[in-house]
């Protein structure tokens, strides 16, 4: 699909909860489309009271349905049925997707909703085929380990890629037996409840998986500390990640996974291959969905000789991209989400041009968009080296040894993911194993459709691991049981 008429697009506003919307009184949250700003619904925002509905409702559900005991094959060929109803139901999710989110319709089209589909397959698979062990004892007992899922998984999805970070979360949950209770972003709201509807059409029982709509300080905290809710997933912001551990702590002890913020460095040695190549790839990597992107590659160190044909090169791939409608054909810029994420990114880029960086490129908007911004004569301690922004903001700096270039690299804060563009092989093992960062790529930026490989960070980056074979096994909690056969 390469556009649509956003007037044509109809939302289900509410909560998913047992198979069936709820939409009841109370505070309510009005939805911004990205794209022009234009406010085209609302939902309600769950109280703690609506919040304890939906959880119990999951509880039950877990408790009755005969999720958790079905056998784990019969468990498979549902989710597979979910994926498969996910992949054919493009025509209705991508425009859901790209209307209310910052994903041209292309994007949400022929990745987003591919993409989530094969995620939920992907994790069908593990259903049958991870699960205790048979522990090494003495003759005369058996020990083993059983593999339980834990009950109800609270999940909360972040706005910049709603249908597949949703599917991060339930997939693994669901595959593992689990219930779950989402709360996707107030911003992005309504391609998931449609996710929810496609489970219940697949078999998955009513109740298994709901959806309740909020912000963070209602409704998100009122999930985390519920205490029915058995374990936390999250992905987001560093503050609001420490802020879901206090709450699972001050409300009795429960397991987290937080995949949290970044400030990736994407490192360029003098004998990376292909110039050109690099520069688009560096480009994308801090352009794709205007930088709204946890592992974007947001700080650039070159090797000194490299750096000016580097930035020229990487300008150029900046000014072709087309700002535009999310819904509209040969839009490559996706809008900010919102007014106040683009009066934030300017500021940042404000107060650091003021402190002395040279702004190359960029710094402007263009309707909803902001424009690819370039910052060179930047330091570690700039404003714009140091925070994560979540925009289309590059700054550069330089280097001369590869000792150098990893002090650089290393960030006080963060340590999400890391590029290294080098044809030495040893080098780009060095750096492997030299970077504080939960991914590293050579010669490439970004995920491949390698659902075994695990993204995550170190240090306030966060803790476990979305997809791979670590994310099911997060989702199950792990019995031991020692039998004597001398009795």
């Amino acid at each position: 699909m390469d556009q649509f008429d956003p007037a044509r697009v109809a939302v289900r506003t509410g909560h998913f909860i047992g198979g069936d919307y709820v939409d009841e009184g109370g505070r309510r949250i009005d939805v911004a489309r990205p794209s022009d700003g234009v406010m085209y619904a609302s939902v309600p925002v769950a109280d703690a009271a609506m919040i304890d509905r939906a959880v119990e409702d999951a509880w039950r559900a877990f408790k009755t349905s005969g999720w958790a005991s079905m056998a784990p094959r019969e468990r498979a060929k549902i989710l597979r049925r979910f994926a498969d109803l996910v992949a054919a139901d493009v025509e209705t999710l991508a425009p859901l997707e790209s209307l209310g989110s910052t994903r041209p319709i292309r994007d949400a089209s022929n990745w987003d909703v591919p993409f989530t589909a094969e995620g939920i397959r992907f994790y069908a698979e593990f259903a049958d085929k991870l699960g205790g062990d048979v522990a090494a004892t003495d003759h005369d007992h058996l020990g083993m380990t059983i593999a339980e899922p834990y009950g109800v998984i609270g999940a909360i999805a972040p706005w910049n890629f709603p249908l597949v970070m949703a599917s991060w979360k339930i997939a693994p949950a669901l595959a593992a037996g689990n219930a779950v209770v989402l709360k996707p972003s107030e911003m992005t709201p309504f391609s998931v409840l449609r996710l929810a509807e496609l489970a219940v059409l697949a078999g998955v029982p009513k109740g298994i998986f709901n959806v309740v709509q909020g912000d963070g300080r209602t409704t998100g905290d009122a999930l985390v500390r519920h205490p029915k809710i058995s374990k936390v997933t999250f992905t987001g912001s560093t503050r609001t990640g420490a802020a879901i551990m206090a709450a699972c702590a001050g409300s009795g002890t429960k397991p987290v996974t937080l995949e949290l913020g970044g400030k990736s460095p994407q490192i360029v040695f003098a004998d990376a291959p292909h110039l050109d190549d690099v520069a688009r790839r560096i480009a994308g990597a801090i352009s794709g969905n205007a930088g709204q992107v946890c592992v974007a590659g947001s700080r650039l160190l070159v090797e000194r000789a490299l750096a000016e044909p580097l930035a020229e090169r990487i300008q150029k791939v900046f000014s072709e991209l087309k700002a535009g409608h999310t819904w509209s054909a040969g839009t490559t810029l996706a809008p900010i989400i919102s007014e106040p994420q683009t009066a934030r990114i300017e500021s940042i880029v404000g107060r650091t041009v003021a402190a002395g960086a040279t702004l190359q490129c960029g710094g402007t908007r263009e309707g909803a968009s902001y424009r690819p911004t370039l910052l060179t004569d930047v330091t570690p301690s700039s404003e714009a080296v140091r925070e994560e922004i979540f925009g289309p903001v590059l700054t550069l700096q330089t280097f001369d040894t590869e000792a150098e270039a990893l002090e650089l690299a290393q960030h006080p804060e963060y340590g999400l993911a890391a590029g290294v563009h080098t044809a030495d092989l040893g080098r780009a093992l060095r750096f492997v194993r030299g970077l504080e960062a939960g991914t590293v790529w050579v010669n490439r930026y970004g995920r491949s459709a390698d659902f075994m490989i695990p993204t995550g960070g170190y240090k306030r980056s966060g803790i476990g691991k979305d997809l791979g074979r670590q994310a099911y096994e997060a989702n199950l909690r792990f019995k031991s049981v020692l039998i004597d056969l001398r009795q």
